[in-house]
């Protein structure tokens, strides 16, 4: 009997052996790794998929999306409409003082730049003091 002819009766661990030689480790070039090699569910989650479509925006979020009101003069107003006639939006629409947003009329809202002399009846539209002041001063009214 000879040294190489020598054997346990019992081995007591089975050994993984693979791989033998390089620089890789266990494994060392024969695969085994990556997507199989990790714990856990094979697919990504729905929801995360979801948030990671919307943008990342810094600041705070929890504003009014509303749109902010058109502009309007009333130097403009003075000029485009005869003495008791109605402004509303749909009116400053028809005289192309303010322009449809998304195929709806816009909010307005009307400022004191100017002179006004008519008697005007404005509907449903906001209005600064000052532009208050010079439409009731020359008789018109504001209804909400």
């Amino acid at each position: 009997m000879q040294i190489h002819q020598l054997a346990i009766k019992n081995i007591t661990d089975s050994r993984k052996r693979i791989g033998r030689g390089g620089k890789r480790g266990t494994y060392s070039g024969h695969g085994g790794k990556g997507q199989t090699a990790r714990a856990g569910r094979n697919f990504r989650p729905i929801i995360r998929e979801v948030l990671k479509r919307y943008p990342k925006l810094r600041g705070y979020k929890n504003h009014a999306a509303g749109l902010k009101p058109e502009v309007v003069n009333i130097k403009l107003i003075e000029s485009r409409f005869e003495n008791g006639q109605t402004v509303n939006s749909t009116s400053l629409v028809a005289k192309r003082l303010v322009c449809r947003v998304s195929g709806r009329n816009p909010e307005v809202k009307i400022l004191g730049t100017g002179k006004i002399t008519k008697k005007l009846n404005f509907v449903g539209c906001v209005v600064s003091k000052s532009a208050r002041e010079k439409i009731e001063k020359a008789g018109g009214t504001i209804k909400a």
